[in-house]
């Protein structure tokens, strides 16, 4: 709970002068723990409460989080006074970038049909999205997801994000120009 970010089990291991197997195994009990269900099987020992923090394991290594079920009090008590959101021009792109990664500004502003420039700025200041290479064609910077992206998300990697999927209209619809909510 000291630490302002994820810590990974290696680094537990140098710190703490034990095996990375040992750590990981601690660290899976302790989450086990805090949420609630039995770590050593059932002894006909009363199980843990719930906490209202989880240990979770992200892209960068282990963190205590508030637990999601209550996001809106803490980002209440946390944001209060403040304006973090981000704009509707931010998400579009945001999702953009996060389900087409990685890929450059001009495409980001190509999907979307504006200029996205300032809103990729608002996105990499906030440490949603990286640079992560160059465009071997074009040589501009192509982007992506930061790991700080995955946290807030609370996954471990981009291929955990939900499928597009079920959201996209059907085929026959896209034919007859109709969108999936008209008749």
């Amino acid at each position: 709970m000291a630490a302002d970010q994820p810590q990974t089990a290696q680094d537990f291991a140098r710190i703490l002068s034990a095996g990375v197997e040992e750590i990981e195994e601690t660290l899976l009990r302790m989450q086990k723990e805090y949420e609630g269900t039995s770590v050593d099987g059932d002894d006909g020992a009363a199980l843990p409460e719930m906490r209202g923090f989880e240990l979770r394991k992200t892209a960068r290594g282990w963190q205590y989080a508030s637990r999601a079920e209550y996001e809106q009090v803490v980002s209440a008590f946390i944001t209060d006074g403040q304006n973090a959101r981000l704009s509707q021009a931010a998400l579009e792109a945001l999702a953009i970038i996060a389900y087409k990664q990685p890929m450059t500004r001009a495409q980001v502003a190509a999907i979307r049909g504006v200029n996205s420039d300032g809103v990729i700025r608002s996105l990499m200041v906030r440490g949603l999205i990286r640079e992560c290479g160059v465009d071997e064609e074009t040589r501009a910077a192509l982007l992506g997801t930061s790991e700080l992206f995955l946290d807030y998300m609370g996954i471990a990697s981009v291929e955990e994000l939900p499928s597009l999927a079920p959201m996209l209209p059907d085929s026959n619809d896209m034919r007859n120009g109709m969108s999936p909510d008209m008749p």
